[in-house]
């Protein structure tokens, strides 16, 4: 049987709705949440429009950099960019791996940059100009302690984070990152973010207080959006 044979057979066999469990870190400890094949199908469509409106499109390249325990939403980007029909490289988040990234950046000439952390900047710094690294690339999602370095070094970083088992995304007006509305209820109380579930998600999650220093604001956005918007402290955005 060839593997188009055996994957087209696989794909009629009957699968439990729940797709994965979420593991996420609160002010309080770990805690877990499921996630579903119809949630992670809402999730990329989420992701695909917020992409979409940094302008990746069919026949572009990006670069994603992420952790193995980041599948929750690492999975919802990659699905994305294959709906948007973006070539793509992996690299892991963690500094040491800062090396892929530095190749995978020179080979591929990536059109989006998705993931940034400060510790893979921190190891580039190291043999290379990050400011000459990153300007030239159109769009580059970075998260909240790399924006600064990057922004310091005349990039135009926009946010990209977790946040809890959600994510947030900022679009291209850079006035906060975006948290899908339909989905996820975010708030602050005294200086720090929380993230609860909404109707939609099968799995209950009350108000979980996240330990994240920050703000939210709601609103209409700039790019037409009412999703709310996150300020992380990490970011040095005014809070």
């Amino acid at each position: 049987m060839a593997r188009a044979d055996t994957l087209a057979r696989a794909g009629e066999l009957d699968r439990p709705e729940l797709a994965y469990l979420v593991p996420f870190r609160t002010a309080d400890g770990m805690r877990e949440t499921g996630l579903t094949w119809a949630e992670l199908t809402r999730d990329t469509d989420w992701v695909t429009a917020r992409l979409r409106e940094h302008g990746l499109a069919a026949g572009q390249r990006a670069l994603l950099t992420a952790s193995g325990f980041e599948g929750f939403w690492g999975h919802a980007v990659i699905r994305a960019l294959k709906d948007l029909r973006v070539t793509y490289g992996i690299a892991e988040a963690m500094g040491w791996d800062h090396r892929r990234t530095s190749v995978f950046h020179r080979e591929l000439r990536p059109h989006a940059v998705i993931g940034l952390s400060a510790e893979t900047l921190e190891g580039l710094s190291g043999a290379a100009d990050i400011g000459e690294m990153f300007r030239p690339t159109q769009v580059v999602l970075a998260r909240p302690a790399a924006v600064p370095i990057l922004r310091a070094v005349g990039v135009s970083a926009c946010l990209f984070s977790a946040l809890g088992p959600a994510l947030a995304l900022e679009c291209p007006e850079r006035g906060g990152a975006h948290v899908n509305a339909a989905e996820w209820r975010v708030g602050d109380r005294g200086g720090e973010l929380s993230i609860a579930a909404g109707e939609q998600r099968t799995s209950p999650l009350p108000e979980s207080p996240l330990g994240i220093p920050g703000r939210v604001v709601t609103g209409r956005c700039g790019c037409g959006s009412e999703d709310p918007r996150v300020l992380f402290a990490d970011a040095d955005q005014a809070l």
